[in-house]
């Protein structure tokens, strides 16, 4: 099945539909937009506000995409909502996508729900996503994240031709806010749109946030016993929207998270000050420093960076410690680039005559033109074969292709795995690869076996599990993790 990108099936569909009336905040972008729709609504949430929230694709199950205060939506409201959109579809024979589909039943949730306010991210590219069909009325303000090389089949092979594509979700007369951005180019193609004649929207640059101070020295607890998840970022704003400046611990790790934060919190900002159009006073008032403080407190954003601890169990009667898996849905050379940074602020504070055993659990999709070199290079190459303090091992293995979704496929991993042995030099020993046409059940289980065995047998080095390369595969991770005892997608970075 080809991804067709346009709005006229869906724009056909949605007539038929009980019109989308709900205050809506939307986020387009390559990398960080899940995290700062997340980051929005949490601060909303903590402002006693009714909030909806639409990301894709899902973790676990299709339900957890659409979210009504932070919960996924109850089967009986999908499965409602679901019908009316199916329904009209056979009617009309539009024959919509699986995410146009989606997205109607997303915002027909939303609407029954009658929530104050919804924050919604696009599933790809922007102008002609299936999420652009809210209607003008209804958007407060649009937001562009991080834009990079992806998807450059659909949406062209360079970043102004990419920008311009997500930058489509402006809206007239709207503000727009800009993210913090790597490539020079993304702004003035940005600018470009949102200051058009045909939409004339309120072109703002993100407000950036700086460190604070836990007013103790921190030191990473990674490889404590027992177990501490790493501390938060604590973090200061200033804004002409609040009169003292915001204080706060961001609990999502990663300097790039400060970029996703500065983003929101302009959102949040822009929001309360711009006055074309203003936001209804019922959700003004409520939303103050205090609120905001304790959105950005209590955020969660799993797969994205996150820490879990796999019981014992995995391998019956293994006297090992516990297995620290980080997870993370890097797939692509920007987010590959964000977690080997992560990776080695982590190593940092070991000390000179410690041992680190790092083992990679890996699963890609296969997406042209970009390569499984350029998402593994940025985190596997930073890894020297003559670094006495660090051993390296790498499981390849598939997911689990997501439903409804037939284009999206893993690469196989005998060819993950000869990448890899380009990028860094293993023994057989330290390399152990899934089936390329075995069944999909049962690899990540293996690939989790084989790193437990190979860490109990490293003795008292410091020890790690990374899982990253496709969203896809944390979603296997998560399923699994649901089914160990006290195994839970929102227990991160339990013990």
């Amino acid at each position: 099945m080809s991804i067709s990108l346009t709005l006229d099936r869906i724009q056909c569909l949605a007539a038929r539909l009980d019109p989308y009336t709900r205050p809506t905040i939307h986020v387009a972008g390559t990398n960080g937009k899940g995290s700062v729709t997340c980051i929005i609504a949490s601060i909303l949430r903590a402002s006693g506000l009714s909030v909806g929230r639409f990301n894709s694709p899902h973790l676990v199950s299709v339900h957890d995409s659409i979210l009504i205060n932070g919960q996924p939506v109850s089967s009986l409201a999908y499965d409602h909502a679901r019908t009316l959109v199916l329904n009209a579809d056979r009617e009309l024979k539009t024959k919509a996508s699986s995410f146009e589909l989606l997205t109607l039943t997303a915002l027909q949730v939303f609407e029954v729900a009658r929530l104050d306010i919804v924050v919604v991210e696009v599933g790809m590219g922007g102008r002609h996503d299936a999420t652009n069909i809210i209607p003008n009325d209804c958007i407060l303000v649009s937001a562009l994240t991080a834009v990079d090389l992806d998807h450059q089949k659909f949406l062209g092979d360079t970043i102004e031709l990419i920008t311009e594509h997500k930058a489509g979700i402006a809206r007239p007369g709207k503000p727009f806010v800009l993210g913090p951005q790597k490539h020079p180019a993304v702004e003035p193609a940005a600018r470009r749109v949102v200051e058009s004649p045909g939409i004339r929207g309120h072109f703002t640059i993100s407000t950036p946030v700086q460190r604070g101070s836990l007013g103790v020295e921190s030191c990473s607890s990674l490889f404590a016993r027992p177990f501490v998840l790493p501390p938060g970022q604590p973090i200061q704003f200033h804004s002409a929207a609040f009169p003292s400046p915001i204080h706060a611990n961001l609990p999502l790790h990663g300097a790039h998270q400060l970029d996703n934060l500065a983003l929101s919190l302009s959102v949040i900002s822009t929001l309360l000050t711009c006055t074309s159009p203003q936001i209804p006073l019922e959700i003004s008032n409520r939303i103050t420093s205090k609120t905001v403080s304790a959105g950005i407190d209590t955020v969660s954003w799993p797969g994205r960076l996150s820490f879990h601890r796999l019981p014992r169990s995995i391998i019956k009667g293994s006297p090992c410690d516990p297995l620290t898996v980080l997870v993370d849905g890097a797939h692509n050379a920007a987010s590959a680039e964000t977690l080997a940074s992560y990776i080695s602020e982590l190593m940092a504070p070991l000390e000179p005559r410690s041992k680190l055993h790092v083992t990679y659990i890996l699963g890609l999709s296969h997406s042209p033109p970009k390569s499984p070199s350029e998402t593994l290079s940025p985190v596997l190459s930073r890894h020297s074969p003559e670094d006495p303090r660090v051993k390296v091992r790498v499981a390849t293995l598939r997911f689990t292709p997501p439903e409804g979704m037939p284009w999206v496929t893993p690469v196989a991993p005998s060819a993950i795995r000869e990448t890899v042995l380009q990028l860094i030099s293993l023994s057989d020993e330290d390399m152990w690869s899934a089936s390329d046409d075995g069944p999909v059940d049962g690899q990540l289980q293996s690939a989790l076996e084989w790193a437990e065995a190979g860490q109990a047998a490293c003795g008292e080095c410091e020890k790690l599990a990374v899982l990253a390369g496709s969203l896809y595969l944390v979603a296997d991770f998560y399923r699994l993790l649901e089914q160990l005892p006290g195994g839970s997608v929102r227990s991160v970075g339990a013990v």
